[in-house]
């Protein structure tokens, strides 16, 4: 179950593949972002409730083909450059974008999770969204006559996570602030979780999240994995990495320089590329948890 993330990576996701990488503040799978922009695929959709920075870096690496989301920045600084490059100048290519509200993109991950063709949700309303965007649809309440927003379901083919721990059966913990990673790994084809540590045992922690080794196919161990975001626990967010994100991002010679030293260091060399030293890790203790015939994908949420 555990592999090297390059490993994960090659076996896992491959050119014209929907990709899911989820995260909502802490736990966001920075290192697998990167080891996708080494190894060069192509053609991605791009699937994320709120892409980031990392987001920032794969559009302009040119792994994207298309992205779906429902709100994109560089959280507490600004916009993601590469991103509005790639949209306003088609830099380094094209990039078609889709965009939905959080509660819209939310509910497509859930009827994903559970094995239905689309989801329904009184949303989008006082938005130009349904003008723009053929996914979202409107039907009629059978019972109520209510007229309901309906979005298709999310079922990518590869979610990748990134969590606090794992046991040695490949069963995944995570705990703090939780986004939509469950339903996003439940609604998925293949699912590749890169975790601070293995061990023997998973303490029960208030707040978690167990994800059982059967919807899981593989584990890479990536301490720092998630920096600079923070993992409840392990380490802090590293504000200045994504201050730094800004300047890098602006300009497309500095990325480009950027680039090619992410490119030229190996697998889960995350931290010290963004922000010049990996996190400091350390075992979490208890004081550290947080206070208390369908021919659609069915997901594995069925």
């Amino acid at each position: 179950m555990a592999v090297p993330l390059d490993e994960a990576v090659r076996q896992l996701i491959h050119d014209g593949d929907t990709v899911a990488l989820e995260g909502f503040t802490h736990l966001i799978p920075v290192a697998a972002g990167h080891e996708i922009i080494r190894q060069g695929l192509r053609g991605l959709t791009l699937v994320r409730m709120t892409p980031d920075i990392v987001y920032d870096q794969l559009i302009g690496a040119g792994c994207a083909r298309r992205l779906v989301f429902s709100w994109g920045g560089n959280p507490g600084v600004g916009s993601l450059h590469r991103f509005r490059d790639a949209v306003a100048a088609s830099w380094p290519g094209p990039l078609e974008i889709e965009e939905h509200s959080h509660a819209g993109m939310a509910n497509r991950y859930v009827a994903g999770a559970s094995g239905l063709p689309f989801a329904v949700l009184r949303g989008y309303r006082g938005t130009d969204l349904v003008e723009h965007n053929p996914n979202i649809k409107t039907v009629s309440c059978p019972f109520t006559g209510q007229e309901l927003a309906a979005v298709p379901a999310l079922n990518p083919d590869v979610t990748v996570i990134h969590a606090q721990r794992a046991d040695t059966a490949g069963n995944v913990q995570l705990w703090g602030i939780v986004g939509i990673q469950k339903e996003a790994a439940l609604a998925a084809d293949r699912v590749l979780v890169t975790v601070e540590e293995v061990v023997d045992a998973l303490d029960p922690v208030p707040g978690q999240v167990i994800l059982p080794s059967r919807v899981v196919d593989a584990v890479s161990v990536v301490p720092g994995g998630a920096a600079p975001s923070y993992a409840h626990g392990y380490y802090e967010r590293d504000n200045a990495a994504y201050k730094a994100w800004d300047t890098i991002g602006r300009n497309r010679e500095a990325f480009t320089a950027w680039l090619a030293e992410l490119t030229s260091t190996e697998s889960g060399s995350t931290a010290a590329v963004l922000s010049g030293a990996a996190p400091t890790t350390s075992t979490p203790t208890a004081s550290a948890a947080p206070d208390a015939g369908d021919p659609e994908p069915a997901g594995r949420g069925t």
